[in-house]
């Protein structure tokens, strides 16, 4: 099936009533017919029906063999983390969300996990980097907020001739324009509260694998920790994603124009969008990619051209999070990296100038005008 199709029919068979959308299993709990013999559900942290319905969606989608619905994208990614144990050692990319920062240094690292930042896009850093005890390189493609692009086959070319896995946030993307374990990645990563459920109304992650022996060891820390997505929120992920080819072809149309209408702008200082061909990633981002998505980062002049951009919108609004229908504009350096030391912001390109837009699915004329009347209110 192409891609379009998969996203409404890779849900498994329907149910004995026929019903074309899925059941919503509220149960916390599934009888057994008989001693030694179940269902195939027990209890729902462990598995549920209409979860297990959007995970066989979700591994549709990114060409994996299982896939796992989480609570939020922070629990996938918790989830991963606990495949390691103290004394391991951890490539991670120079610029990532700033709540796996979060997470690496103040749960991970503290429990005896060893980390190495490096610029990914750089395969000399990567190589670098490598020690004995290296398990995993941590990478986005493109990362937020300032769209590096790596090479995700280069990197699994690496790590494969290096015995280490390769874990990728494949958010921003969408199994629509990428598909990392096709590019040789072993771990795909996805905060489904984003373009995957697409409408600002549910948070959820997911974790996507290739091989068995890591499908199985998620599984257990899975159950074991429960952070599992409920029946109700998994029914939310379904209907999301059933436009997802839809949605993420208008987020692209918007953020391409967007990207070369802010280029023009007299207070802009520079644009950060995969697409545009002067981006220093666009050839590696084309070849193993369908698209650029719908992020766009950008510097303005100064601090309080930020600011009264972000309280002139009126029709974007100025909230965290990405990927939803509306579009959102985000302060990086005082919402979703505060974490991060300004040294370790002003390093990374994260400054008190720097705007990060998602683009939503409105008619691009109005959300460009939308920029427009922002730009010449401020004074």
């Amino acid at each position: 099936m192409e891609f379009a199709t998969k996203c409404i029919h890779s849900l498994g068979a329907n149910d004995a009533t026929g019903s074309i959308t899925p059941a919503i299993y509220i149960s916390s709990t599934f009888a057994h017919p008989k001693l030694g013999d179940t269902t195939g559900f027990n209890y729902t942290r462990e598995s549920n029906p209409t979860r297990a319905r959007l995970e066989t969606l979700v591994a549709a989608l990114e060409e994996g063999i299982d896939a796992l619905a989480f609570s939020s994208g922070m629990a996938a990614v918790d989830a991963v983390m606990n495949l390691f144990a103290p004394g391991d050692h951890i490539i991670t990319g120079n610029d990532l969300y700033g709540g796996s920062f979060r997470l690496f240094r103040n749960i991970n690292a503290r429990n005896g996990v060893e980390f190495t930042t490096v610029h990914t896009s750089k395969l000399e850093e990567i190589k670098a980097a490598i020690k004995p005890n290296t398990k995993a390189i941590f990478l986005e493609t493109p990362t937020n907020p300032t769209m590096e692009i790596s090479d995700l086959c280069a990197i699994s070319k690496i790590a494969k001739e290096n015995n280490f896995l390769v874990i990728v946030d494949n958010t921003f993307l969408t199994p629509y324009f990428q598909k990392p374990l096709a590019l040789g990645a072993d771990i795909v990563i996805h905060s489904g509260t984003k373009y995957l459920a697409g409408h600002n109304d549910v948070l959820a992650g997911f974790t996507v694998v290739k091989e068995q022996t890591l499908a199985d060891k998620l599984r257990l820390i899975y159950k074991t920790t429960g952070a599992c997505l409920g029946a109700l929120d998994a029914w939310l992920v379904i209907r999301g994603i059933k436009t997802l080819p839809l949605r993420m072809e208008q987020h692209q149309k918007n953020a391409t124009a967007i990207a070369a209408w802010l280029q023009k702008q007299p207070r802009v200082q520079y644009v950060l969008y995969p697409g545009l061909a002067e981006h220093p990633g666009y050839a590696v981002n084309k070849a193993q990619t369908s698209g650029f998505g719908g992020m766009i980062s950008f510097a303005v002049d100064n601090a309080e051209t930020a600011r009264q951009l972000l309280e002139g919108v009126k029709l974007i609004q100025f909230a965290e999070s990405l990927g939803g229908t509306e579009s959102l504009i985000t302060y990086p350096i005082r919402q979703t990296h505060t974490d991060l030391t300004p040294e370790e912001c002003a390093e990374k390109g994260i400054t008190d100038c720097l705007l990060r837009l998602s683009t939503g699915i409105e008619a691009t004329e109005d959300l460009i005008a939308d920029l427009a009347q922002a730009f010449t209110a401020i004074q």
